[in-house]
């Protein structure tokens, strides 16, 4: 056995194997992150600046319980995917509202800022797989390289939908058609599968924001005037239904005495 092989003995994988339930709640998240960033903000009166504050601290609450677990536990890491779909949002939204910055400045620099982090990543790493998140260094390129991706969905979003003026609709299928495109070379053209992960992951992010919008927005803006409210709770409720499952299922497996199943692609390296 190699000594990296004995570092990573027995470590667990802190983040979960990607599944159709995955990307199901992934979905969910970052569209309640869209809709819950505006009903805090909005709807509640707290305004951008309290609310970013309340959200990013509850986020750094939360992300220092995810670091604890040392395994993957639904109910932690979904909670973290969840408030750091809230702050991605909110950073997106106090950069053009507070700062008037404009949605291309914002969605280009996220973009170089997300491929320097993975850049940093793969240097240190010489890896950007989900499949051995053994260490905390490794789970914090992780956790990093998804609030960048939450904040350069919003940006791409907001900018497809309402500077081009494409509306929330036609948005979500342009994104919907991106994702199933990636699928596709994936599937069909053995495209690389971590390379295939993180564009599905970034894509996710403006489908999901415009598929709020489409339903929280009243319809003077392009939306179906579901509201925020109703909105937001309505997917917490399938997020909290889907974490309860996969926990239930967790706890069997774990009482049944049956291993997470190994990485697809290993990677030991320390």
């Amino acid at each position: 056995m190699t000594i990296a092989n004995e570092q990573f003995a027995g470590a667990e994988n802190r983040v979960p194997e990607v599944t159709i339930d995955f990307w199901l709640i992934k979905l969910m998240a970052v569209t309640m992150g869209e809709t819950a960033a505006d009903y805090l903000a909005v709807n509640l009166g707290l305004g951008l600046t309290l609310t970013s504050v309340i959200m990013t601290v509850v986020l750094i609450v939360v992300i220092g319980a995810q670091f604890a677990q040392k395994r993957y536990v639904p109910a932690v890491y979904w909670a973290a995917v969840v408030l750091i779909s809230i702050v991605g949002t909110l950073v997106t939204d106090n950069l053009t509202d507070n700062f008037g910055v404009p949605l291309e400045t914002s969605t280009i620099v996220f973009t170089v800022v997300l491929g320097m982090t993975f850049l940093a990543w793969y240097l240190v790493e010489r890896t950007l797989s989900i499949h051995t998140i053994f260490t905390n260094r490794r789970e914090g390129f992780y956790w990093l390289a998804i609030l960048f991706t939450f904040a350069l969905g919003t940006a791409a979003g907001d900018l497809v939908a309402e500077r081009f003026v494409f509306g929330y609709l036609a948005t979500a299928l342009i994104f919907l058609a991106l994702i199933a495109a990636i699928a596709a070379a994936y599937y069909v053209l053995n495209i690389n599968g971590i390379a295939a992960f993180w564009l599905a992951y970034i894509f996710t992010r403006p489908l999901g924001a415009s598929l709020g919008d489409l339903l929280s927005q009243p319809s003077e803006y392009g939306g179906l005037g579901f509201g925020t409210i109703y909105t937001s709770f309505a997917f917490l409720a399938t997020i909290v239904a889907i974490v309860l499952y996969m926990t239930a299922s967790q706890d069997q497996r774990e009482t049944a005495g049956v291993p997470r199943p190994p990485p697809k692609n290993p990677d030991v390296r320390a």
